[in-house]
């Protein structure tokens, strides 16, 4: 079945772009990222099947914002996890910059779907069950994933201070 890319961007043109606001904060950036999550949609057409649509682009433009947030974290590290905060909260002896350092230390190990579900849970937030639905794992599975990264989180952050 052949994917009409015209009839998805109409659709869920507006989902993506939301998302991709919500990961970036700049307009103008996540307007770019949704054109590049839509021209990857083109080249890959061939290969898809037009299967659960809203999942697939919903993953793609996550993923398409996590890489452009790392680029711009080798360009300019200094603002890289600039919503990241919610993550975790910190103590008042913590300055943004520090707090950042840490997060950047405990998410650098992380796999994307990973750091993708710990947006999703901590900064869009989002139910275990949509999370689910957009990345393709049960409820238990989305769970899982992050009980075992705040583990890790913990432990990386003990590290780290």
């Amino acid at each position: 079945m052949a994917i009409d890319v015209a009839a998805w961007y109409e659709k869920y043109g507006p989902m993506v772009i939301r998302r991709c606001r919500k990961i970036l904060g700049n307009g103008d950036d996540a307007m770019d990222a949704v054109h590049d999550v839509f021209v990857n949609l083109l080249r890959a057409r061939p290969r898809l099947h037009g299967q659960f649509p809203s999942s697939l682009l919903y993953t793609m433009a996550t993923n398409m914002c996590l890489n452009r947030l790392r680029k711009k974290k080798k360009e300019s590290p200094r603002d890289i996890f600039a919503e990241g905060e919610a993550f975790f909260s910190v103590d008042e002896g913590f300055d943004q910059v520090e707090t950042k350092l840490i997060l950047e230390a405990i998410l650098k190990d992380e796999s994307e779907m990973n750091r993708s579900i710990c947006f999703m849970y901590h900064v869009d937030g989002m139910t275990l069950k949509e999370i689910g639905e957009a990345v393709g794992l049960s409820i238990t599975g989305v769970r899982k994933r992050l009980e075992a990264f705040k583990s890790r989180a913990r432990l990386k952050f003990r590290e780290e201070i």
